[in-house]
């Protein structure tokens, strides 16, 4: 679940180059093109973007640029973003933007699937512990977390039209465990628009794949293994036009009195989930389903998370235990 708090302290850029799924080099024959790649820092995240065919300055130029567009429009705290302006307006509604209403609407129904489990209104519980930030180390108090947790309920978000309205004081909205999916989606289409046939979209911990190598073959993605160096892999998959996303208790952490404590917040109790997992990766044509269900996936634990993910088909998982222990999923549609 990602905290989009874009005013995160630059320091802690190296933090977000420990990928949950790294780009392994030098696999299949030769590309016809070098490839292009080019990297920002967008929604408290490192981001490259690399185009092995039709590729251009120009272009990845223009994928940037619409990552901080969607990071002007979704973030909580660039004032006059989108969700921004909801927040800040309980009891009127606002005018949002369509891909703002659809994302809202798709975090919605994730909230429905999971009875609230993961909740776009989670907002004043996240900020509260504040991972990412200079306030690392603190463990908020039993008193303030039941304040927070009494202002989150999805059932407050109410949407008319293309407007949407917050009905009770306190909720804010944080579309942490969704949005870098969304926006992986929306830089591929935006790919695919221009002719570009073969790249890689990596939002840290999000893969987004378009197509395959110009050769043919698959791209071979690395799945991180938890509280290993960076770039050290627990498995490696051959994958081609697909999304990959990965959530887990090692991304954004601190230990405090032999205590680990990470931001993948649990909606019952305030804390951090405890499911007996480190790492949930989902692989799936779209990658807002994914960053959605990898979280989700996270918080329910093995075996209720595959009774869950039978309901979505041509989607495979990969779980990774506390004890180490690796279990590949698939569930193949009808």
């Amino acid at each position: 679940m990602m905290k989009f708090n874009i005013n995160f302290i630059k320091k802690y850029v190296s933090l977000f180059l420990i990928l949950s799924l790294t780009v392994l080099a030098g696999c299949g024959a030769p590309f016809r093109q070098e490839p292009v790649s080019q990297t920002g820092f967008y929604f408290d995240t490192v981001i490259t973007v690399t185009v092995y065919d039709h590729g251009s300055e120009e272009l990845l130029a223009q994928c940037m640029d619409l990552a901080a567009h969607y990071e002007n429009l979704l973030s909580p705290y660039i004032e006059g973003s989108d969700i921004w302006n909801v927040n800040h307006s309980t009891g009127a509604f606002v005018t949002v933007e369509e891909d703002t209403l659809n994302l809202l609407k798709t975090a919605l129904s994730y909230a429905e699937i999971s009875d609230g489990l993961v909740d776009p209104s989670i907002g004043a519980l996240s900020a509260l512990w504040n991972f990412g930030s200079d306030n690392q180390q603190f463990v908020p108090a039993k008193k303030q977390i039941d304040e927070a947790l009494s202002h989150v309920d999805y059932h407050t978000l109410e949407i008319r039209d293309n407007q949407v309205m917050l009905t009770s004081p306190g909720v804010q909205i944080d579309l942490g465990f969704i949005a870098k999916g969304f926006i992986g989606d929306r830089i591929k289409e935006f790919l695919t628009s221009k002719g570009v046939a073969s790249a890689l979209i990596n939002l840290g911990g999000n893969v987004v794949i378009l197509g395959a190598k110009p050769d043919g073959s698959s791209f071979r993605i690395g799945i991180q293994k938890p509280f290993a160096p960076a770039g050290t892999c627990a498995l490696t998959l051959d994958l081609s036009d697909i999304s990959a996303v990965s959530s887990g208790n090692y991304e954004r952490y601190f230990e405090k009195d032999d205590t680990l404590y990470h931001h993948i917040l649990s909606t019952e109790t305030g804390y951090p989930a405890s499911s007996g997992l480190t790492q949930v990766t989902i692989l799936s044509p779209s990658s807002v389903d994914g960053d959605a269900l990898s979280t989700l996936c996270y918080i329910l634990g093995y075996e209720k998370a595959v009774q869950l993910l039978k309901n979505y088909p041509d989607i495979e998982a990969v779980f990774i235990t506390e004890d180490g222990h690796i279990h590949y999923e698939n569930f193949p549609g009808d």
